[in-house]
């Protein structure tokens, strides 16, 4: 099994949701972006998504658009970012890491190379935004072959007639968009969420993981008793952007990690 497959099995024998946190890698630069990693399994996520600094993240809001300028400033790049895995992996051999973003910074790398370094790294799972299943011979299937699972995004705009072919070649977990919009957009109505999980579950027995506009501990635990993971993101990444210093960004996001955990683990007592 996967650690994919691990936890998301494991948390199901306890009844409860997985925390699934995004933030940027080395966002606001790299040694800061790393203490805030390392922290986030102790302070609650269950499965962590480190966003690959990009140019141009057209699927996110302002918040991980300006966690990307942040980085990019920091000369964050690719090879520091599979390098940040490694360090984490160093500490931590249990929770699942799952690398987000765009194919530009892949395919300028070079597709074998990445998914040679990504899986000496430690890396679980790819979520690529930009890049669509008629493109699977690209980066989804010579993934999925060295091990990694490639994690579709499905959004209220995937009809039944689409559905299939998004879901075809996924693993590891689906992930909703709740929102027709950007990261950190508004959020959907429950019913709207209800409606979509049922759906997706007529169509696949992956774990379901919902986000886009999750931002408070209520909010999580609300999502938490409908779907089998929860994903924050342009939350924490806010905690980063408002902070003074080094110290607060760390202690922002893992304090306000801390709460979201606590919410969605409590959400189905």
């Amino acid at each position: 099994m996967s650690r994919l497959q691990s936890r998301f099995a494991e948390l199901k024998q306890q009844n409860r949701a997985a925390l699934v946190t995004f933030v940027t890698a080395g966002d606001p630069h790299y040694d800061a972006s790393l203490a805030i990693l390392k922290g986030l399994p102790a302070a609650g996520a269950d499965v962590i998504e480190l966003g690959m600094p990009f140019t141009d993240p057209m699927a996110d809001g302002p918040a991980i658009q300006l966690a990307n300028i942040r980085a990019l400033a920091g000369k964050q790049n690719l090879a520091k970012t599979l390098q940040m895995v490694r360090e984490f992996r160093a500490g931590d051999q249990s929770t699942p890491l799952v690398l987000m973003g765009y194919f530009n910074p892949i395919h300028y790398y070079g597709v074998p190379r990445f998914i040679a370094d990504a899986k000496a790294a430690g890396v679980d799972g790819l979520i690529v935004v930009d890049l669509p299943p008629e493109h699977n011979v690209d980066l989804c299937e010579p993934a999925q072959a060295a091990g990694i699972d490639f994690i579709r995004l499905t959004t209220p705009t995937t009809d039944d007639k689409r559905l299939p072919t998004v879901l075809n070649g996924s693993s590891g977990f689906v992930y909703y968009v709740s929102v027709a919009g950007v990261t950190g957009a508004g959020s959907a109505s429950i019913e709207h969420v209800q409606e979509a999980v049922a759906r997706l579950r007529r169509h696949t027995d992956l774990p379901i993981s919902i986000g886009f506009g999750i931002r408070t501990p209520e909010h999580a635990a609300t999502i938490a008793r409908l779907a089998d993971g929860v994903v924050v993101g342009s939350a924490l990444v806010d905690q980063i952007a408002n902070a003074q210093n080094d110290q607060q960004a760390v202690d922002g996001v893992l304090g306000l990690c801390r709460q979201l955990a606590e919410g969605v683990r409590g959400a189905r007592r």
